[in-house]
């Protein structure tokens, strides 16, 4: 049985609800609550946490799946202190030991005292940007995906503690021209490429 972690990172912050959010973490609940294979865990950060049991949560999940909305190019403000806050306090307790490097060859080897070897990791994140605004030339990303653009950093802060990423799924034009329906099928199919195809997953 696959234990799942699963971070809701929307937030309630001026003209946002984090209603989006919301939604596709329940898409993602449903998924998992549904299918005898996994057991699961949820925590919705506008709700609060204590980050002592978070580090708790990352250490016993074999998979930990982050839902987030994409706010001036980064992830919210609540979803932030969370990470910080967390990973902090993870420090020597399960989540990373070090950053790698040892005394005597200072120069190298940052980036490998993560204690979460073995689990995995996979992104959603929602953007008021069409998916246009990254692949097409002259557009604003120039032609950088969401994973090695903007989510380049979340990506490493993630391997930092051992974690390998599954394929990541990216909400487009959500505010501007939602297709809530259609986005959410192709969620749950990309949810079921992911997490029954023993050829993806761990």
């Amino acid at each position: 049985m696959k234990k799942i972690f699963v971070i809701n990172g929307g937030q309630n912050f001026a003209h946002s609800g984090g209603a989006y959010n919301k939604t596709v973490a329940t898409v993602t609940e449903d998924f998992f609550v549904n299918n005898p294979n996994f057991e699961l865990k949820v925590t919705h950060i506008d709700d609060g946490y204590n980050p002592a049991a978070e580090v708790e949560k990352f250490i016993w999940a074999d998979v930990v799946v982050y839902h987030t909305p994409v706010w001036w190019f980064q992830v919210p403000f609540g979803l932030k202190k969370y990470i910080d806050e967390v990973f902090t306090a993870g420090h020597k307790k399960g989540m990373y030991n070090s950053d790698g490097r040892h005394a005597a060859t200072p120069l190298v080897g940052y980036g490998t005292g993560g204690a979460l070897h073995g689990r995995q990791y996979m992104i959603t994140t929602s953007w008021n940007a069409p998916e246009t605004a990254f692949t097409l030339p002259g557009e604003f990303f120039d032609e950088k995906s969401v994973d090695e653009g903007i989510m380049f950093g979340f990506h490493r802060m993630n391997a930092f503690t051992g974690m390998e990423p599954l394929p990541s799924f990216h909400f487009h034009d959500v505010e501007k021209n939602p297709q809530v329906e259609r986005d959410m099928e192709l969620y749950r199919q990309h949810l079921e490429t992911i997490f029954t195809d023993s050829t993806v997953i761990i």
